[in-house]
């Protein structure tokens, strides 16, 4: 009796420490960094950057191209685009990624040649959204057979097409089913941050994805304490939708750009804005970072975002998103840091 006693305490030990290190393993947080597609191959000395700020995951984003948001064909793979746009460029940007430890996230993006938002990519006629979803279905197939290939850990099945979506439901929902036969590893799709929570197929995916531009602050300059206050009602929202979806939220993107004002319209992309803010961005950011990162219903986020050449990206005369060479690149290499050591 003493030894069947002590074989089944050993038992339960054994799968206790078992499924709680699984547990924890399930819990780590994506420290993640948008890379953006270069003409270049990825060398090695271009890796060290992501790895000095504790970066565990990496999105890949190979780009399609349509005319407008009323044109069908998705036009990608092509010779003249850059290298890192396509499946050839993928594929060694993920080879590189893996042999240094970092895991990735393929996440295929459509861009509208005249600039327009993708949210409102919609067509005029059954027949074009026929083509439509002939082509998109090429398009993100196509890329789930490199994912499933090099053993990517994560596939993005689109980002931001809130009126394909909309008005195709069943067809996302078939496709999903199709890229499952296809890729076998985690999905999401990067649904914008007013539009997440009318997303009808999230039940179908292991990822809650949001691109988390909510505005949190009217101010020129937010400090840190306005920022985190400017949360409380998003972190209600999301924390409800992944409890009602029993799924993890994960940013797809987040992100601030060094201007005044840069959490009243974090989503704005506009090369005519000149102000330069870096106190703003930084703020945000560690603002994010107290507020989010460390609740149990987020999985973490793709910081957008990362150019390859770092020693030329960012500095103190760019506005734009990244970090990089800027303030906010110590703090993010801090949190990332601390968030490796907590996991």
């Amino acid at each position: 009796m003493f030894s069947v006693m002590k074989v089944s305490v050993f038992l339960f030990l054994f799968f206790c420490t078992f499924f709680w290190g699984c547990a924890q393993r399930e819990t780590s947080k994506i420290n993640g960094v948008s890379f953006v597609a270069s003409p270049d191959t990825l060398k090695q000395s271009q890796i060290a950057p992501i790895k000095n700020v504790y970066a565990n995951y990496a999105a890949i984003m190979p780009f399609g191209f349509i005319k407008s948001i009323k044109h069908p064909e998705i036009i990608y793979n092509q010779k003249r685009q850059w290298f890192g746009e396509t499946d050839e460029g993928a594929k060694q940007y993920i080879r590189m990624l893996h042999n240094n430890d970092i895991r990735v996230m393929m996440k295929p993006q459509i861009w509208v040649w005249n600039g327009e938002f993708t949210g409102l990519v919609k067509m005029a006629s059954e027949a074009d959204w026929l083509e439509l979803e002939d082509s998109y279905r090429n398009f993100i197939t196509d890329f789930a057979k490199v994912a499933e290939e090099e053993k990517v850990e994560m596939l993005c099945v689109g980002t931001e097409l809130e009126k394909f979506i909309a008005h195709r439901p069943e067809y996302w929902r078939n496709l999903i089913e199709e890229i499952r036969t296809i890729y076998k590893g985690k999905l999401t799709y990067a649904a914008n941050w007013d539009e997440y929570k009318r997303v009808p197929f999230w039940d179908a995916l292991d990822y809650i994805g949001v691109d988390a531009y909510f505005p949190v602050s009217e101010s020129k300059t937010p400090t840190v304490e306005e920022a985190r206050n400017g949360w409380a009602l998003w972190k209600e929202e999301l924390k409800n939708v992944s409890e009602r979806e029993n799924k993890q939220i994960l940013f797809t993107e987040y992100g601030y750009r060094s201007v005044d004002f840069a959490g009243k319209e974090p989503w704005e992309s506009d090369h005519t804005l000149t102000s330069m803010n870096f106190e703003g961005q930084s703020n945000t950011l560690q603002a994010l970072y107290e507020e989010v990162w460390n609740e149990q219903w987020f999985a973490g986020g793709f910081l957008w975002k990362w150019f390859i050449a770092h020693k030329e990206a960012g500095g103190n005369t760019d506005n734009q998103f990244t970090p990089q060479n800027k303030p906010a690149e110590q703090l993010i290499q801090q949190v990332y840091k601390e968030n490796t050591q907590k996991n």
